[in-house]
């Protein structure tokens, strides 16, 4: 017979189950934006731990459809940020778009790296230890939301809400190797480093030992 009291549901639920109130958010900013990476911590007040879609390729054969997995998509990621008198946040998120594409002159930096970040949301237990962290790679901004101003709003602080692009994430338990240290810059290297140890190899053969190829 299965056990189900209620100290067999509690000896399955470990650490208490995770709060959602408990994270944290390590947001950097591009230069000259002028944004806090400490007042970013302790003032984004909300995220989300995102979703993973994958998307399916549907084979119809003789009246049935045969399922085989598809491409990966990541939908954009939202923030909401509470707002304070000096608006460091709010101007260094306003700064960020205007570094891509200024009001004024709808042109600006196109170097993906002056640009985009690696922002990271981290899952805590009751103790204040990251359990679960999701890094979002090549992050950056396309929408600071809108600040609603009233006479009626009384006994409210500010907030406003950001929305972000990127081109993927990894997770702290999902990683793989040869990924997690930066993606396609990590493969380049590896391959770089693959090329030059192979032609090291053969030339050293060819010369008896006497090579030299620097990085």
């Amino acid at each position: 017979m299965a056990n189900n009291g209620v100290d067999d549901f509690k000896s399955k639920l470990v650490g208490g189950g995770a709060r959602p109130n408990l994270f944290r958010v390590i947001c950097p900013f591009p230069a000259g934006t002028g944004g806090s990476i400490v007042n970013a911590e302790f003032l984004i007040k909300a995220a989300a731990l995102p979703a993973s879609t994958q998307g399916t390729i549907e084979v119809p054969y003789r009246g049935r459809k045969l399922k085989i997995p598809g491409d990966r998509t990541f939908e954009t990621w939202t923030i909401k940020v509470i707002n304070d008198t000096s608006f460091n946040l709010r101007n260094a998120f306003e700064s960020w778009i205007d570094l891509v594409n200024p009001p004024a002159s709808n042109s600006g930096v196109t170097d993906i790296a002056q640009y985009a970040q690696q922002v990271t949301v981290y899952q805590l237990d009751k103790v204040g230890n990251d359990i679960k962290s999701y890094g979002f790679h090549d992050c950056y901004p396309v929408s600071v939301g809108a600040i609603e101003l009233s006479y009626d709003s009384n006994d409210q602080i500010e907030e406003f809400e950001v929305v972000f692009n990127y081109q993927y994430f990894l997770t702290s338990s999902t990683q793989y190797p040869g990924v997690q240290g930066g993606g396609i810059g990590s493969i380049l290297a590896g391959l770089k480093s693959g090329i030059k140890s192979a032609a090291t190899g053969a030339i050293s053969r060819a010369t008896g030992g006497i090579v030299n190829i620097g990085g």
